[in-house]
């Protein structure tokens, strides 16, 4: 079985490439012209075992949320699609994970049905140039697109700690409900659809 997905994405805004194979070692290749971004992108192919290249070219030069946002669509659309019918997956997974003073929880379901809760208590407006409310705003593009419920909380003193513990722990929980469990035959849902 072959998890992979290359998603394009193009707007008179942005022009997206993002390929992803589900069962990788973490190699990433993430240029999306937000330096922090990147970072956080990056983080999560690496923790959650994916191979994630990411290519976007976006208006940068009025701000970066068109760049963010699709992004994180155009990433959750790459995991829908490399998921295809959920066959065989684990499905729900979370995760608590610490990054020096702050620690992180993320509780995912790959059900199908999109649904969005964070707790983010961001203190400063941005992080280099990665404005603190679009760290939410492309949480719940992803989620949407990737047809999936997230619950994610975090606590700390750091803007960086905390947003870079969150993609950690997001990561991990989607590398445990994405695999394969070998005990599960066909979908796992009592509708036998996902």
């Amino acid at each position: 079985m072959t998890r992979k997905a290359t998603i394009t994405r193009t707007t008179s805004e942005t022009n997206i490439r993002v390929v992803l194979d589900l069962d990788g070692t973490g190699v990433t290749k993430v240029t999306t012209g937000v330096g922090m971004y990147d970072h956080l992108l990056t983080s999560f192919g690496m923790h959650g075992l994916f191979d994630l290249e990411i290519a976007t070219e976006g208006d940068l030069y009025i701000d970066e949320h068109h760049t963010v946002e699709d992004t994180a669509i155009a990433l959750g659309q790459a995991f829908d699609e490399a998921l295809g019918d959920r066959s065989g997956i684990t499905r729900f997974a979370d995760t608590r994970l610490v990054m020096d003073e702050s620690i992180a929880i993320a509780a995912i379901d790959l059900g199908g049905r999109a649904y969005t809760v964070l707790d983010l208590p961001f203190i400063a407006p941005s992080i280099g140039a990665l404005g603190t409310q679009m760290i939410p705003h492309a949480l719940e593009a992803f989620a949407a697109s990737a047809r999936m419920t997230l619950h994610l909380t975090a606590t700390g003193r750091n803007d960086h700690h905390i947003a870079e513990a969150s993609f950690k722990a997001l990561a991990r929980s989607m590398r445990v409900a994405c695999e394969l469990d070998p005990r599960r035959i066909g979908i796992p849902s009592t509708k036998g659809v996902l």
